[in-house]
């Protein structure tokens, strides 16, 4: 399943080229513009290399991007089900690394010919002799004679090497969770509830699996932390609920003395996948709904659940995916999963909500009194750094809140980077998470 998502995304993107012709000369003039800066960054890194050298190392560019084309357009017509899970993986990490790298490679260079193109303007402005293509190539006086163009196309190829091989070694890290441990601070929280236990999982995507071992050890983790409770904030599968089967077993294993409690993620509607009728997909969503009843999970759909000890109230709310992002869909209701709470002296509310871009457009504006928000959704790109002195991934531009414990005033988010991952098999510097929180 996880081999799918290449061809889905594909597919995505080659219908409307197809549809507009418009659309398709601006592909193919992006893709002609990667490769012509692609080859320059070869043929001038190689430029001083033996006749024989340049001739088998531009072969095998070209090879490589032939291929790389080859799979984008016809890799949903491959029965990739049937493949070794070790081959499928590093197909899928090599495929999506030369993207990548050939994307990088293009940037660095097509930066370094912006560069030119402002002084061969600016002196051209100032009378000064237009730029020769020896003075545009001048020698760095940090490396005798290497060429300005030279060091540009190896520093491209040095990129591109780096991220490539990230890609690849990143699949080893697919299985490597991670538990992370945090207090939160909750104003007027009762002291029966005080240090209470939470575990948060988020964004399985069962269907990327193929490691049913690897995966077990994971809930052994979770199930080494004798959690209170347990909360899943939704995307059990990446389109089909059938795609949870092979693993129920596993997922079942999880227990807690509050009970484990889960929402539906974007993810889990099957939005993404072509359904031969809308009552076909309408059965994949109840099916997925039985699943996790069958593994013990209290699905909780627009709703709240009130836990009681010594007579002091917490509550709990979870609500179907809710995006502020265009794209996503907003099948969440909060007025309904908050009904009847306003009429109680309930001190502590807790929200689960997949999509944490809905924390800032309507949880902190319309209910200040919910002090915990649980989100997932971003998977931290699968890509960046994690630090405790430094956060970095290409999917903060994209969403403010994107990993980790974020506060405003007294209300808090956290952000669970994921227990799966889903298109490329692996994660380079976000590793799969477990996170315990603690209330304080």
């Amino acid at each position: 399943m996880l081999f799918k998502v290449i061809p889905a995304i594909t597919v995505v993107f080659l219908q409307p080229m197809f549809k507009h012709p418009g659309v398709l000369l601006i592909v193919l003039s992006v893709l002609v513009l990667i490769e012509y800066y692609c080859f320059t960054a070869i043929n001038t890194a190689f430029r001083s290399a033996s006749g024989l050298t340049r001739i088998i190392i531009i072969s095998l560019y070209l090879l490589v991007s032939i291929a790389v084309f080859y799979t984008a357009f016809s890799i949903r017509h491959w029965e990739t089900s049937t493949w070794n899970p070790t081959v499928r993986t590093l197909v899928i990490a090599l495929f999506m690394g030369i993207v990548v790298a050939k994307l990088l490679m293009t940037l660095i260079m097509g930066v370094d010919d912006l560069r030119r193109l402002i002084v061969w303007i600016s002196r051209k402005a100032t009378s000064t002799p237009a730029l020769t293509a020896d003075a545009s190539r001048e020698v760095l006086p940090v490396s005798e004679g290497i060429t300005r163009s030279r060091f540009i196309a190896r520093s491209a190829l040095l990129v591109g090497g780096l991220v490539l091989g990230g890609f690849v070694w990143g699949t080893r890290n697919k299985y490597r969770y991670q538990i992370k441990r945090v207090r939160v601070p909750i104003p007027g929280l009762p002291d029966a509830f005080k240090g209470l236990r939470i575990v948060q999982i988020s964004d399985i995507h069962s269907g990327s699996f193929d490691d049913p071992e690897a995966v077990k050890h994971g809930i052994d983790l979770v199930m080494g932390e004798k959690a209170d409770l347990i909360l899943f904030t939704g995307d059990l599968v990446n389109d089909r609920a059938s795609e949870v089967v092979p693993y129920r077993d596993i997922f079942s294993r999880l227990k807690a003395p509050m009970g484990v409690y889960s929402i539906l993620g974007n993810h889990d509607y099957g939005d993404y996948v072509q359904w031969e009728s809308d009552e076909a997909k309408k059965q994949n969503l109840e099916r997925l709904k039985q699943h996790h009843a069958e593994m013990g999970w209290k699905l909780m759909m627009n709703e709240h659940k009130i836990f009681e000890r010594n007579g002091a109230k917490i509550a709990l709310l979870g609500i179907e995916n809710w995006g502020a992002k265009a794209r996503f869909p907003k099948y969440g209701d909060m007025s309904k999963a908050y009904a009847g709470l306003e009429q109680q002296d309930i001190p502590v509310k807790i929200l689960m909500s997949h999509d944490p871009s809905h924390w800032d457009a309507e949880v902190r504006k319309s209910y200040p009194d919910i002090q915990l928000t649980l989100s997932g959704h971003t998977h931290g790109m699968q890509f960046g750094v994690l630090l405790p002195w430094m956060k970095w991934s290409p999917v903060k531009y994209v969403y403010k809140q994107w990993a980790g414990l974020y506060t405003e005033k007294q209300q808090h988010l956290y952000v669970n980077v994921g227990y799966g991952f889903l298109g490329y098999p692996g994660r380079l510097g976000i590793l799969p998470e477990i996170t315990v929180l603690e209330l304080v």
